[in-house]
């Protein structure tokens, strides 16, 4: 599993001209799942994500999770962070986790950072655009290897 974290003053999510997720402060979170991700993985980065700390505190160091800031979450599926360019230039998939399994992860992920965390999200399988602000600018990949 994979997820692309970027610290944002705001981001927005919109299908078919319509804004589905939006967000002031927080995270927009990219997120992927491998052919062999489990409830196992999705726990781990729900948790992971939650104590995720970067944001400021008063000394100018990255020690805040987002629920200190309280800021808010845009989780938006994407399953292109499996796509393989290693051989190719064209990016193969076969990594990632087929639609229907990964649309119930996905869900069940949501429903994991729901507890802890004030989010919004994108729409699984749709045609999505994204905006957002970066700040900082502060991306950061997590990543979780299946056991299997």
């Amino acid at each position: 599993m994979k997820l692309v974290v970027q610290r944002v003053k705001s981001a927005s999510v919109e299908v078919d001209g319509k804004i589905i997720g939006e967000i002031n402060k927080g995270y927009m979170v990219l997120v992927g799942f491998s052919s062999k991700d489990t409830e196992k993985e999705v726990d781990y980065m729900a948790n992971k994500l939650v104590k995720l700390r970067i944001f400021e505190d008063e000394t100018g160091n990255m020690n805040l999770p987002v629920n200190d800031v309280e800021g808010e979450v845009l989780l938006v599926p994407q399953f292109t962070l499996y796509g393989d360019t290693h051989k190719h230039n064209r990016p193969s998939f076969h990594k990632a986790k087929k639609s229907d399994e990964a649309s119930k992860l996905f869900d069940d992920f949501v429903l994991k950072c729901r507890k802890t965390m004030n989010v919004q999200t994108g729409q699984f399988g749709a045609y999505m655009q994204v905006e957002l602000v970066n700040d900082g600018p502060v991306t950061i990949l997590i990543e979780k290897e299946s056991d299997n």
